[in-house]
């Protein structure tokens, strides 16, 4: 095999990709790729010239000057060629910041590029290493140097730097240079030179565009060939930008595609019929140990209207921490195992109730037995350690153990209504007799295979509510759950105080521990989050620099509240070990909890009223609300002190965000628009690409992508006269839910 960029087998070359086409893997063409570019584009999803072209840059760079060492001025943003000396790793003297070095020599003289924060940057380099490197020109003087440069390992020539991909020979600094997503063994300027041998077999023009052609004019949208142009090889930056809106509205718009096929799907199925009884429902609501909001009961009404459609339910409740997403649950839960299942005269419909972690799960089984203890319905916990019943037969008021089998069987007969559990739930093993409803909390901690699983239950499709407590951005809703109805808890229970936010730099940490003293003098409890479990090892440059649970409770202990009993939480305890510590906790025999974010999901402990965030700007947006929701659990006056250990603009930006953001909601439209939804929701977590996630700022191109998709699945639900669409639809899909 020959190499395609070498000049002297370019006729060879010539004939390889005159045979190109978009579907062929990348191998079959680029021929001399190394074990570890191989490994590279594999870990970058690029395996086929369509992935190829489908690897947007990230951002534009102008290239600059190239020129020589000995020419360049401080402030100036230059391109440098040269050869790699004397790679090092330091700290600062004063911070202890790690800094990678490296010296860049060439004909004309040296200069000292410096990567702060970035050691690893100094092993990927060796003495000798020939590369090209762009950045600005810091420092003065004879002090100058080039700071954080973005280096390129590519075996390129200079006078190669400049080939503009529409005319050879462009020389202009205004020229855009792509900087591609990258992994160890492909540069951008891999990607460049890759994605102009593809231009030139004209490939690109060759596909077929899966957006219809009346719906590219009506948004005034750039063809598939020409987008593929603007985005890779933009002459200036408007022609990038309508390409990236063009992309965008392709993925959003695939996606919404297979969201209304669903929605389609569903309409067709039958589901088993809840008796609804809103006179029993009404005195079970009651019987709550506390008023139900308005929002609340608007819910129940959504849910309970779907109950008496003759199709299954699909419905996303998205509350706040601590908006009662809980008692919905109950008060719903308790109109189907209240109903007698279709034709039989004994036996009730069931319930199964999925959580993601088992405190969580021991927690609402803890809350669903307070709510039905007078209302006699049996109720189930399953987890990965153990299986319990309410009511128990010796003594009503308590559950009882039960083992696996015996539980199994129990609900396998109908006799368990209500089943609460972890992923045991959904294990082959266990199945239901009457199986009509379906509870997912906290639904973005499992997979499309996970709902499929519990689906799959029953003979008969269940309704289905997913619910979550992290702020969802409306058109992140609407783009990833087009499928679901959506249902909001934006009202918080009657008496609830908002929590007392604080930034405070680390220096000023003495008011936060007063409050806790005064917290803690009251009878109250206190929480304090580190970003990692252990100390970190000194000789590893890479290790995260931040507090540990174990050597902050030492501390604490130590130095500042040696009169309390402090323990920690972290997820490398054993289940037996994180179950006692929690349990002594909630019953006040621990004043002080040192844990990671084990406790961001569901723990709920209404006598903790100050929560302390270490390192508070390693955590996301979502995350930081999760974890002050830990003291929004009553009506005493709460408080929660973020802890940043950085103060660069970026982390000002995000905790002021944090500190006067009123609800989640507003937290999540915020971040949505300071940073793109990749923070928040988490680009890979939801299979969306960044493009797509940046797109989604813009409700009006959601909503167009909705509209069109709606539209054209009920005119040709199997888009018989749109393939290229109805593969577009099945990658994306594909592409969501890999799991």
């Amino acid at each position: 095999m020959h190499d395609i960029f070498s000049p002297r087998w370019a006729p060879f070359g010539a004939r390889i990709l005159q045979s190109m086409n978009a579907s062929d893997l990348i191998e079959q063409h680029f021929t001399r790729l190394r074990p570890e570019q191989k490994r590279a584009l594999h870990k970058l999803r690029v395996r086929t010239i369509r992935d190829l072209l489908y690897h947007f840059p990230a951002r534009y760079e102008s290239s600059g000057d190239v020129g020589t060492i000995a020419g360049i001025s401080a402030g100036a943003e230059v391109t440098l060629y040269g050869t790699i000396r004397k790679p090092d790793i330091r700290k600062t003297w004063k911070s202890r910041r790690p800094i990678a070095e490296a010296w860049l020599e060439d004909a004309s003289g040296k200069i000292k590029m410096m990567w702060f924060s970035q050691p690893y940057i100094a092993k990927t380099l060796h003495d000798g290493m020939v590369v090209k490197v762009s950045g600005k020109v810091a420092g003065a003087g004879a002090k100058i140097y080039l700071a954080n440069p973005a280096i390129d390992k590519s075996p390129v020539a200079p006078e190669a730097v400049h080939d503009s991909l529409f005319a050879q020979g462009a020389t202009t600094e205004t020229e855009l240079y792509p900087i591609y997503p990258e992994s160890q063994g492909v540069s951008s300027l891999w990607f460049l030179h890759a994605i102009k041998k593809v231009f030139e077999t004209s490939v690109h023009e060759k596909l077929e565009d899966p957006i219809p052609g009346d719906i590219l004019t009506r948004y005034k949208l750039p063809s598939l060939s020409s987008a593929f142009v603007f985005i890779h090889a933009p002459q200036k930056l408007s022609d990038a930008a309508g390409a990236r809106k063009r992309f965008a509205f392709e993925e959003v718009f695939a996606l919404q595609i297979v969201m209304q096929k669903r929605r389609r799907a569903l309409l067709k199925e039958e589901a088993l019929p809840v008796t609804v009884d809103k006179h029993a429902l009404a005195d079970f609501i009651a019987s709550f140990p506390f008023p139900a909001t308005n929002a609340q009961m608007h819910a129940i009404d959504a849910i309970v209207s779907d109950f008496e459609k003759t199709h299954p339910m699909l419905r996303l409740l998205e509350g706040d921490v601590g908006s009662g997403k809980t008692a919905v649950a109950a008060a719903t839960a308790y109109l189907v195992a209240t109903s007698l299942p279709k034709g039989r005269i004994a036996g009730t419909l069931q319930v199964a109730y999925l959580v993601p972690t088992e405190i969580l799960a021991k927690q609402h089984f803890s809350t669903f037995v307070s709510y039905f203890r007078d209302h006699p319905i049996p109720i189930g916990l399953i987890t990965g350690s153990e299986c319990r019943k309410f009511p128990s037969r010796v003594r009503y008021e308590e559950s009882a153990k039960l083992s696996k089998a015996v539980f199994k069987k129990m609900v396998a007969n109908g006799e368990i209504p209500i089943v609460i559990g972890t992923h045991a739930l959904i294990e082959k093993s266990l199945s239901f007799k009457y199986f009509a409803y379906a509870i997912i909390d906290e639904q973005h901690r499992f997979g499309t295979m996970h709902r499929q699983k519990l689906a799959t239950k029953g003979a008969i499709a269940p309704h289905l509510l997913s619910m979550t407590a992290t702020p969802i951005p409306r058109t992140l809703a609407l783009t990833l759950y087009g499928d679901l109805d959506l249902t909001l808890l934006d009202e918080m229970p009657v008496g609830r105080k908002s929590v007392i936010t604080e930034v405070l730099d680390p220096k000023k940490r003495g008011s936060a521990y007063e409050r806790v003293h005064a917290e803690l003098a009251a009878g109250h409890q206190a929480y304090v989050i580190c970003p990692r479990i252990d100390e970190p090892d000194p000789a590893k440059e890479l290790a995260l620099q931040a507090k540990s649970v174990k050597a902050e409770a030492a501390r604490l202990k130590k130095e500042i509240f040696p009169e309390a009993i402090i323990e920690i939480l972290h997820s490398k305890m054993r289940p037996a070990e994180k179950e006692d510590v929690m349990k002594r906790f909630e019953n006040d025999e621990i004043d002080i909890l040192v844990a990671t974010s084990v406790v961001e999901v569901g723990v709920n402990v209404p006598n903790a009223t100050v929560i302390l965030i270490e390192g508070a700007e390693r955590f996301g947006l979502a995350q930081l609300h999760q974890l002050r929701g830990r003291v929004l659990r009553s009506t005493h006056q709460s408080y929660c002190f973020a802890l940043p250990e950085s103060a660069g603009e970026t982390t000002r930006e995000r905790m002021k965000a944090f500190k006067n953001a009123k609800n989640g909601f507003e937290l999540a439209e915020y971040d949505l628009a300071l940073r793109g939804a990749g923070e928040l929701a988490g680009g890979r977590q939801w299979g969306v690409s960044d493009i797509a996630m940046e797109a989604l700022k813009n409700l009006k191109l959601v909503e167009a992508a909705r509209t069109e998709a709606a539209t054209l699945v009920a005119s040709d639900p199997e888009l018989r006269n749109c393939p290229a669409l109805a593969a577009r639809a099945r990658t994306a899909d594909k592409e969501m839910h890999l799991e």
